[in-house]
């Protein structure tokens, strides 16, 4: 009996550790994916704030065939601070939108998407965002630094 008695508080602090345990993994997944969505959340606002139209890569490469202007391929993540940033302070800003217009064709592609992994091993791009210049082949012309000024942006174009 005293066997028994002596294994009761054993178990029980054990239980206790694995409840604790649980508790914190279970508010460790609800900060993570709460951080997550509004993250995403966030990019999204930021995104439909930027003016330019949105095509897709293939759209984008038939328009510059099209019309001789090169591709502006923006490889960003929706959920990114930095991209938030790129399109918060440069992409919506007013000159810039009409440089890029005026010479080139934009895009957008998802660094998560088939698309966004596909240019990633493509241009052997590592990080994001990421700004290419591309021809209407899909060949690069070159990369862009990355700039949060608009003035420093657009010299860079």
């Amino acid at each position: 009996m005293e066997k028994s008695s002596a294994a009761t508080p054993a178990r029980h602090s054990a239980q206790s550790t694995w409840r604790t345990l649980l508790v914190y993994g279970i508010l460790a997944l609800i900060i993570y994916f709460g951080h997550q969505y509004l993250q995403t959340a966030l990019g999204e606002r930021a995104l439909a704030a930027v003016p330019l139209e949105k095509l897709t890569l293939e759209e984008a490469l038939s328009a510059s065939r099209a019309s001789d202007k090169p591709v502006l391929l923006d490889l960003a993540a929706i959920w990114c601070p930095s991209c938030r940033k790129l399109d918060q302070q440069v992409l919506s800003d007013p000159a810039v939108v009409e440089v890029i217009r005026n010479k080139y064709v934009f895009t957008r592609v998802e660094f998560e998407s088939a698309t966004g992994e596909t240019v990633q091993q493509k241009y052997q791009v590592k990080g994001f965002p990421t700004l290419l210049v591309v021809d209407g082949n899909g060949n690069l012309i070159r990369q862009l630094p990355l700039s949060f000024e608009p003035q420093e942006f657009i010299r860079s174009l």
